[in-house]
C-alpha cells in the first residue's frame, strides 16, 4: 500500500531543499565568472537558480557569504582529503605524494571556483577574510607537517626551510588558473601526479 505524501502544495521536499543552496552555488560562480563579484546582483543570482530571495536569505545571509562559501567547501573537501591520507600508514614519500596530487586534481575539478574567489577575495567583509585565511593556514600547516615530519627523519634535505618549500608548492597550485585547460593534453591527475613528483624531487637529499 503506498502511503500518500503529506507535503502541502508547493512545498518543498528535503532533496529539494538541500539542492537550493547547490543550485544558487553553482549559479553564483557561473555569473561571478562572466561579470565579476562586484557586477553581479542577487537578483541575478536568484533568477538564475530559479529560487526567490527569501530562500537565498534562508541560507546565505549576502553576497559575501555565496563568495565565501564557493572557496570554503572547496577547502573543506581538500582538508578532508589531506586529514586522510596525511594520518595513514603508507609510508611518508606515499603520504606527501598523495597529498600533493589530491590538491592540484580538487583544484583543477575546482577551477572556476578557487580563479573566482582568488580574484575576488579583497570584496570580503575584514571578518570573512580572516576566517579563510585562518582556514587555509591550518590547511598549510598540515601539508607542512609531512615535509617536516621527512626532514626530522632524515627522508627529506634540511637546507631548505619547510615554509619556503610549501609556499613554493602552492604558489605553483595556485597559478594553475591561468594554464590549465580542460580537453588538454593532460588529465587533471597527470598534472597532479607531475606537481607531486617535482615536490619529492625537490626534497630529495643532495648526493
Amino acid at each position: 500500500m503506498t502511503r500518500a505524501s503529506t507535503r502541502k502544495p508547493g512545498e518543498a521536499s528535503g532533496d529539494d531543499q538541500a539542492a537550493v543552496p547547490r543550485r544558487l552555488l553553482e549559479q553564483a560562480t557561473k555569473l561571478f565568472a562572466k561579470k565579476g563579484f562586484d557586477r553581479t546582483s542577487v537578483q541575478e543570482i536568484v533568477e538564475a537558480a530559479g529560487v526567490t530571495k527569501g530562500a537565498m536569505y534562508h541560507y546565505f545571509g549576502s553576497k559575501d557569504d555565496l563568495l565565501y562559501e564557493i572557496y570554503a567547501r572547496v577547502l573543506r573537501e581538500q582538508t578532508r582529503q589531506l586529514e586522510s591520507v596525511a594520518s595513514s600508514s603508507a609510508p611518508l614519500r606515499e603520504r606527501l605524494g598523495a597529498a600533493a596530487s589530491d590538491v592540484v586534481v580538487s583544484s583543477i575539478d575546482n577551477l572556476d571556483d578557487n580563479t573566482i574567489f582568488l580574484q575576488s577575495m579583497h570584496q570580503l567583509s575584514p571578518d570573512k577574510q580572516k576566517a579563510v585565511r585562518a582556514e587555509r593556514r591550518k590547511y598549510h600547516e598540515r601539508f607542512r607537517g609531512l615535509v617536516e615530519e621527512g626532514q626530522a627523519s632524515g627522508e627529506f634535505r634540511t637546507d631548505k626551510p619547510a615554509d619556503v618549500v610549501v609556499d613554493f608548492f602552492f604558489g605553483s597550485v595556485h597559478h594553475l588558473g591561468s594554464w590549465y585547460r580542460r580537453g588538454g593534453t593532460l588529465s587533471a591527475r597527470q598534472v597532479g601526479d607531475h606537481y607531486a613528483d617535482l615536490l619529492l624531487d625537490a626534497l630529495r637529499p643532495p648526493v
